[in-house]
């Protein structure tokens, strides 16, 4: 009784917050509830996990090299876009990159911002392939905590960032994002091309440098809002938590950065130009 209790009182406080959803996504895919979303993201950590690691036990690793070749040049290109709809929808064309509030109109400039915040949302998705890629490789050495949870956290709390608030101040980090991945993949994609490319990747460290940049400005960028005036903001909730999950990556990168390069206990297996030979 107690249960059905509180079952009755969550789906109600459940309809009643719901109410508050932008009306331009109806109808959107995967933006009726997100439970879409979390079943998904729970499918993709039992597998990269659990089910994977155990199908893959007694297999030879697959060889992936031109479908991965193929994946990381179609992210570049994907993030190339979506850095340009994201200036051209806001951060170029208006943005102050202090108080941008929501625009909940149906102006062209609007929607297409909110058509991009669906299309960074939905490539959330599509990076999960990274984590199975791994699997099927039987690398799993790299299915690490951080790597999964940054794979996981992102999608789930996107959904909630498109729903209520695509636009504004809350999606500069999704620029800076696309920009990264821009650098990442091309990295990926390189790599991908085989050991007679891999003299081309000398700046695999900096990668991580470019992260941690990131997350600071992220921090940084998010943080004006509880020194500025009277910032309406829509949602002031949405800027705690990308303060936090900019905060927590800041931490987590500089912990990776510590062991990797500064203790050595990461460090590539081949001394010449910083790429390991199981890439």
């Amino acid at each position: 009784m107690a249960f059905s209790n509180l079952t009755s009182k969550a789906i109600l406080l459940y309809d009643e917050w719901i109410k508050d959803a932008d009306p331009r996504l109806e109808g959107w895919p995967l933006m009726s509830s997100p439970f879409p979303t979390t079943f998904i993201i729970g499918t993709y950590v039992y597998f990269v996990t659990s089910l994977g690691p155990k199908l893959m036990e007694n297999k030879k690793p697959f060889e992936l090299r031109q479908i991965m070749t193929f994946y990381n040049f179609s992210v570049v290109t994907l993030s190339l876009y979506m850095t340009y709809e994201f200036l051209m929808s806001g951060w170029a064309t208006g943005y102050s990159f202090r108080c941008d509030i929501v625009d909940y109109s149906r102006s062209p400039t609007a929607l297409r911002m909110v058509r991009t915040c669906w299309l960074y949302f939905f490539s959330k998705f599509i990076e999960l392939l990274d984590t199975i890629f791994f699997v099927l490789r039987k690398k799993n050495n790299q299915v690490t905590f951080l790597h999964v949870f940054h794979h996981s956290i992102m999608p789930w709390t996107w959904w909630f960032g498109v729903k209520f608030a695509a636009g504004g101040l809350g999606t500069f980090h999704a620029l800076l994002n696309c920009i990264v991945h821009v650098v990442m993949y091309t990295y990926y994609g390189i790599c991908s091309l085989g050991p007679a490319y891999h003299k081309y990747l000398w700046w695999k460290k900096y990668m991580t440098t470019i992260q941690l940049v990131q997350f600071i400005m992220i921090t940084v960028h998010i943080g004006q809002i509880y020194v500025m005036d009277d910032c309406p903001y829509q949602y002031p909730i949405f800027m705690f938590i990308i303060w936090l999950y900019g905060s927590m990556f800041l931490v987590l990168f500089l912990h990776f950065w510590y062991h990797a390069y500064t203790k050595g206990q990461r460090l590539p297996k081949m001394a010449k130009n910083g790429i390991s030979k199981d890439q």
